[in-house]
């Protein structure tokens, strides 16, 4: 009886290896194409690049304010994976979302300083400056992800 359990039990464990195998393996072929992604882009016209790895296209120019890092802000965003995946977007949601500035990921505390009310920006984020080697959303988004956003500062307060 023992023996069966014990067959039963290592069989699971091995079932269980190999899942977590191919969950790195993942893992690890969506960093590798987020490295590629940022390659890419970095190349495209009109892209810029901060020494931070901050990479943004403005789409639309605004005329308003700039925050600064203790400001409120109110932005519509569309977050997604390289591959297109939508992983957030308020715009889809239907709201603004208004947060502090200086309570976001690094990536897009640096933008939104840059930005005026009525800006709209495409970002590219490398994961130092976005989730890093946590990752967020309950696994949602991997450790060491590149994220994609679109950005529209609506209004600057305080």
């Amino acid at each position: 009886m023992y023996q069966k359990l014990i067959t039963v039990a290592l069989l699971l464990l091995a079932g269980c290896s190999e899942t977590q195998k191919e969950s790195q393996s993942q893992v690890a072929q969506g960093q590798q194409n987020g490295q590629e992604y940022l390659y890419i882009n970095a190349q495209k016209p009109g892209v810029k690049v901060m020494p931070s790895g901050l990479q943004f296209e403005i789409i639309e120019s605004g005329e308003g304010r700039s925050p600064l890092a203790t400001s409120n802000v109110v932005t519509h965003y569309h977050g997604t994976f390289v591959n297109g995946d939508v992983f957030d977007s308020s715009v889809d949601r239907g709201t603004p979302a208004e947060f502090p500035v200086n309570g976001v990921i690094k990536g897009w505390t640096e933008a939104l300083q840059m930005m005026k009310e009525g800006d709209k920006w495409r970002l590219v984020l490398p994961p130092e400056i976005a989730y890093g080697e946590r990752g967020a959303a309950g696994g949602l988004i991997a450790p060491n992800t590149v994220l994609v956003f679109e950005v529209e500062l609506i209004e600057v307060k305080g």
